[in-house]
């Protein structure tokens, strides 16, 4: 479980008055509290980026570089096979081309070669002619493969982010951010982000001012895909990249983002954390990464046609082994719940494809709240892993103080890849996790979680979350804000996906107010029952072509409310939803029975009803009185209905009769309402109200405000006067327009299915579920 803190009171004043409190207080918590400040966050434009020349390292490196292409000795790029590797590969190897230099590019196939500089493929591009290689996303340790190359009179420059070595090996020059003060605007950036300032300043050497800024959309996938924190020139380069992104030039990312119907036009950092970067990935952990590159510059329509088709399968079976891989760790899991007290994870499977497991390490991570270690263990192999950190553990430094245990690692505070012979697991586990509580022992503490603010689900809309998007890109150093809504319960749910592993739940809180919520890689995980607090990020989503606000689970907790309670343990529930004689039920109800009836059930079968039972009252939603007996007929259109009621009725004892969810297609119901405009129309000079309506159509006052708006927009209908229930209705309208009415019948559309679920709900949930 996690312990929610409740949003701080916040009294700073922001000189920019026209900001919505909630990005105020989170702009000051970030310590950003002058006007300069907060631009320079919010807008690129207002930033001044930081010149490249500042990243220790990287003038020897531009030196070495320029030398080599004013010379035309042959370059060989090396890089990294995941998104941020292949980025930086794609910005150096077109930044050398388009300056003339003589290039190749080598991006290490996972199996057989794992990461890094390998002195098998270093020997073929050396006899291939190379003179220089230059690194990126890769090389700070690689001190055996650079001794090699010396020995060879083949030079090597480093551009990595990785954390440094006791020892750095002898290349001729090295650039990586981690030489920086930790607080430098340049010191959060990854592979791609130091590939992207060499080539600044490479192309400025030519005098190609701005050059460089062709490639920002590939900076900012790589700074994205790989965490990197966002701060100073990081966040710069990411909101200028997703910019280049939205209009990108590259035929291959166009025809990634159609076929995963992604719409360029508002992509942000999620579309390329859990999107485009899977599929990229996809190509390193299961097939040949060198493909990117390619992917990246083709001018060639049917070539990126057969790359992304290449990505779609790889990212499908990549979906596969992931969900087996994390059902296996859970199965371990449970096997195991000691496994659980332990200040960190480290599992093994001889089985487990070592391109999977870091990412269900991170889903571990985010379930568990403490660092993971996963590993495959074939017989007569080494034993290779990821491992992926929580905040304030820096988790490489932690296993370099055991590396002695260890074949080989690599990597930054967050995440590292190792190997290790098989029988070192036990040892290592238990000397690391001795690390790691001396880092962070209150790590079993629960997981705390910041909420910034509460909003009731009415208050959830598209304007709130375009304020909040102000504050994006999130991420590392920028998390998403931590929104909260009380006393909710789940209507309905489904499992989605192409496995199944994420839940879409329909929630609905004290007014009958509704929002769907998605709960992220959740397969496996059981909703909350009865009536409980959410947290949640907000997002506004373009899903097929809808745009709409989307709530992401984040947590729950029970929700009690004590006074509700005893009123609800004072009521008798007798449930006949299974009787399918309701009528010999209704002939021995007690005098004064009051039956909830709506719609045109109520209008078919009144006189029936009355004949069996003289002594019941019929009555609609705006006919209920106080009553001792309550029977409901018609099931309520949503919560808020049925709370309603029972504040009206009061009543001792509630009795559940047969019902129907009343299923109507929109066509049906604008008919029943339609009839009924006519019919006010006809004989009460068109006077009504909305709640009439709703009764006698047996829906939401809202569905109603919706569906006459949709009439009127189509010509049909005009409200000439209103007064807060009551309305007079004409025939006919001036404000035709076929538009704005298609986009209300979508609404009237999604409101009726959401009634749908309600009722649904309110026929099949336990008895003791229904009560508010």
């Amino acid at each position: 479980m996690s312990t929610w803190l409740e949003p701080k009171p916040n009294h700073f004043e922001s000189p920019l008055p026209d900001l919505d409190p909630i990005v105020a207080d989170r702009l000051s918590r970030l310590g950003l509290v002058s006007e300069q400040q907060i631009l320079a966050f919010l807008d690129p434009t207002h930033y001044n980026p930081t010149p490249a020349t500042e990243l220790t390292g990287l003038t020897a490196v531009a030196d070495r570089v320029e030398s080599a292409i004013r010379n035309r000795e042959s370059i060989c790029v090396w890089g990294d096979f995941d998104v941020d590797g292949q980025t930086s590969t794609t910005i150096l190897v077109s930044t050398l081309q388009e300056l003339g230099a003589r290039v190749t590019y080598h991006i290490p196939v996972r199996i057989p070669e794992s990461h890094g500089l390998n002195i098998p493929y270093l020997v073929k591009i050396i006899e291939n002619g190379t003179k220089l290689v230059l690194t990126c996303d890769t090389g700070i340790s690689a001190h055996e493969s650079i001794e090699y190359a010396n020995t060879r009179g083949v030079d090597v420059v480093i551009t990595d982010h990785h954390d440094l070595p006791p020892e750095l090996p002898r290349a001729v020059a090295i650039t990586n951010p981690k030489f920086l003060p930790v607080d430098h605007p340049l010191a959060t950036l990854a592979g791609a982000g130091v590939a992207y300032k060499l080539a600044e300043e490479l192309f400025s050497r030519f005098g190609l001012l701005n050059s460089a800024e062709k490639h920002l959309d590939l900076a900012a996938l790589g700074l994205v895909a790989d965490l990197a924190v966002l701060q100073g020139d990081t966040r710069y380069l990411v909101q200028r990249g997703l910019e280049a992104l939205r209009n990108t030039h590259r035929l291959g990312l166009k025809i990634l983002m159609d076929t995963a119907e992604l719409n360029p036009e508002h992509l942000t950092e999620e579309h390329i954390g859990f999107v485009i970067a899977p599929r990229l990935n996809a190509l390193g952990r299961l097939a040949d990464a060198n493909d990117a590159v390619e992917f990246f510059t083709t001018s060639d329509s049917s070539r990126a046609r057969v790359i992304v088709t290449i990505l779609e399968g790889l990212n499908a079976q990549r979906q596969l082994l992931t969900s087996q891989v994390y059902a296996a760790t859970e199965s371990q899991i449970q096997k195991d719940p000691s496994i659980l007290l332990k200040p960190l994870i480290v599992l093994a499977h001889p089985d487990w494809p070592s391109g999977i497991i870091g990412i269900v390490a991170s889903r571990l991570v985010d379930r568990y709240h403490r660092p993971v270690i996963l590993l495959s263990n074939p017989p007569d192999e080494p034993a290779r892993g990821s491992a992926r950190s929580i905040e304030g553990i820096n988790l490489t430094a932690a296993i370099a103080n055991h590396k002695d245990l260890l074949l080989s690692f690599g990597g930054h505070p967050m995440a590292a890849g190792l190997s290790m012979d098989s029988d070192k697991i036990a040892e290592f586990q238990r000397v690391l996790g001795k690390t790691i509580a001396s880092l962070k022992p209150e790590m079993d503490i629960e997981h705390v979680i910041q909420i910034d603010k509460v909003y009731a689900l009415d208050e959830l809309n598209l304007d709130l979350a375009d304020t909040i998007e102000q504050l994006a890109p999130f991420g590392p150093g920028n998390p998403k804000p931590v929104l909260a809504s009380n006393d909710l319960i789940i209507i309905n749910s489904s499992k989605i996906g192409h496995h199944q592993d994420h839940i879409k739940f329909l929630v609905e809180d004290s007014t009958g107010s509704q929002q769907t919520v998605l709960w992220w890689n959740a397969g496996g995980e059981e909703l909350p029952e009865g009536r409980f607090d959410l947290a949640y990020n907000l997002r506004a989503s373009d899903w097929k072509g809808l745009r709409q606000i989307q709530m992401e689970f984040i947590d729950f907790r029970v929700s009690v409310d004590e006074q509700v309670q005893k009123k609800a343990s004072d009521i008798e529930i007798v449930d006949y939803r299974d009787n399918d004689d309701s009528l010999s039920l209704i002939k021995n109800f007690p005098g004064g029975t009051l039956v909830w009836m709506e719609g045109e059930e109520k209008s078919s079968l009144t006189h029936r009803l009355n004949k069996v039972n003289p002594t019941i009252k019929i009555a609609d939603r705006n006919e209920l009185i106080p009553s001792a007996c309550f029977a409901i007929w018609t099931p309520p259109a949503s919560l808020k209905e049925f709370k309603n009621a029972l504040e009206i009725v009061k009543p001792g004892q509630i009795i559940l009769l047969k019902m129907s969810p009343l299923t109507v297609a929109p066509e049906t119901f604008i008919g029943q309402l339609m009839g009924l405009v006519k019919y006010s129309l006809n004989h009460h000079k068109g006077i009504t109200t909305y709640s009439a309506l709703a009764a006698a159509t047996s829906q939401r006052e809202r569905t109603i405000h919706s569906a006459l708006s949709w009439m009127i927009f189509q010509g049909q209908v005009s409200i000439s006067q209103e007064a807060g229930d009551e309305i007079k209705l004409q025939k006919g309208t001036s404000l035709k327009d076929p538009i704005q009415a298609g986009r209300i019948w979508d609404e009237v559309r999604s409101l009726l299915e959401e009634t749908l679920a309600y009722r649904t709900h309110f026929i099949s949930a336990d008895k003791k579920m229904l009560l508010p």
